[in-house]
């Protein structure tokens, strides 16, 4: 295809939205006819399955975050909590039949903080996975998220033996004034400490997690945190830009226009990505940083959004090619837990039918793996696309919006023939979060615009 020269003429605000997966919950509805998972999974094919394990409990709530978790649980929560997994993971593993072969290729537990639970908890987590959906974690990448909190000796030996291949630690910033300004209280000691930890159990992937654009931080102390994270040698990093959202600690200030602070956080990028290049590191999207000489061993992200993804847990989505769909969802802390206790009280053939989710239409399937591939650093591969689609050609669908990523210097034609792919410029990967809300499809963002947050 041929793309127009760059002007760079407009302005567009880099900071939208983090795009992890599309469409959004927020366009989901409750399905009228909950269709029988029986149905949905009948023609999928089944020999290359990701599954999905969320536990939506944290030992504290960051003032960010507005993931589907509730803070701390009762006596006997997580108990039942795993109750239900374990009814739902058998309707579901019943539900996908043995007409196919049934066979996993990645698994990944996430929330949350998977490691709020014990080790004795964890165990029985694995259990599920393994003697109720099948799958064989000692065989296949599996990814696992902790907090330094909860990154026990005990835990992570647990998790070790039980097949990890990569453990993401959610550090956010090894400043102690920095993680206080986002809520976030932890000690830098206590950090390395977790660290420590995590290496001693020689999980063979850490990932650490750091934030830029918190508030008071500035590019000496972005850059001392990197370093820092550094001297441990992660096989990845994963670099995020703050983000304020409603119904959050921080959410005060959500919603707000700050030129002053985007221009903040492009230049924090900018200098986190360059030093982490300089550092023999690759860039694999905006976010995520894999060191040259690591080999991939874990799910990482674009992994975990394919068709074919099973999830478990009442925060976890899954896909069909037809159909995404999981339960309920919210991010204030009163409806999470009317949720979660919906989740652990609903019977086992409750788990037997989809509740809430989209249906895919052709077009919306198109897009979605436009938007994924090209916010990965390799691009969309266009033989790739012509094969996936019936011979269609991007530009056939996307003209508009490949044109004007084109013309402000975002996006270009890499290679000739069977290799050639559209890719992000360096200045493009630095405006995914402009990127990615912007290939919405105008009836998912009418459904995510009519959302009643809660």
């Amino acid at each position: 295809m041929t793309l127009p020269a760059p002007t760079g003429t407009d302005h567009v605000a880099p900071y939208q939205s983090y795009v992890y997966a599309y469409p959004h919950k927020t366009a989901y509805r409750r399905l009228d006819d909950r269709p029988p998972l029986s149905t949905l999974w009948a023609d999928e094919p089944k020999d290359a399955l990701s599954l999905y394990l969320h536990i939506p409990f944290c030992e504290v709530r960051c003032g960010f975050c507005n993931l589907f978790t509730r803070i701390g649980a009762p006596d006997g929560l997580t108990g039942a909590y795993l109750d239900a997994l374990e009814r739902q993971a058998t309707a579901v593993r019943e539900a996908l039949g043995e007409r196919t072969p049934v066979r996993f290729a990645t698994a990944a537990f996430g929330g949350g903080t998977p490691t709020f639970l014990t080790a004795a908890e964890l165990e029985r987590l694995c259990d599920i996975a393994e003697h109720r959906m099948g799958a064989d974690l000692r065989a296949v990448p599996l990814s696992v998220e902790a907090s330094p909190a909860t990154a026990t000796a005990d835990r992570l030996a647990v998790l070790a033996e039980r097949g990890t291949t990569r453990l993401s630690l959610g550090v956010q910033s090894f400043d102690d004034t920095e993680a206080r300004a986002a809520v976030r209280p932890q000690r830098r000691a206590d950090v390395e400490a977790a660290l420590g930890r995590v290496r001693d159990t020689a999980i063979p992937v850490l990932n650490i997690d750091l934030i830029y654009g918190i508030d008071g931080q500035t590019e000496a102390t972005w850059l001392r945190s990197l370093d820092t994270a550094l001297t441990w040698k992660p096989e990845e990093l994963y670099l995020y830009p703050l983000y304020i959202r409603p119904l959050t600690g921080l959410g005060r200030r959500a919603g707000e226009s700050d030129p002053a602070w985007d221009e903040q956080r492009l230049r924090l990028y900018r200098a986190g990505r360059d030093h982490l290049l300089a550092h023999g590191y690759e860039q694999r999207s905006m976010r995520m940083f894999r060191r040259a000489d690591a080999v991939p061993r874990g799910a990482d992200d674009y992994a975990c959004q394919t068709d074919g993804m099973i999830g478990l847990g009442c925060g976890a989505r899954s896909y069909t090619a037809d159909l995404h769909y999981s339960f309920d969802y919210a991010v204030g802390m009163h409806e999470i837990r009317s949720i979660i206790d919906t989740y652990t009280a609903s019977p086992a053939a409750d788990f037997a039918r989809a509740e809430y989710g989209r249906r895919m239409t052709t077009g919306e399937a198109r897009r979605r793996h436009l938007l994924q591939s090209l916010l990965q650093a390799d691009g969309l591969d266009l033989a790739g696309y012509r094969a996936r689609f019936g011979g269609r050609r991007p530009e056939d669908d996307f003209a508009a919006e490949l044109g004007r990523f084109a013309d402000r210097g975002w996006l270009e034609e890499h290679g000739d023939g069977p290799g050639a792919a559209l890719r992000l410029t360096p200045e493009g990967l630095a405006h995914s979060d402009a990127i990615g809300p912007e290939l919405f499809s105008p009836a998912v963002r009418a459904a995510m615009a009519a959302y009643e947050r809660k």
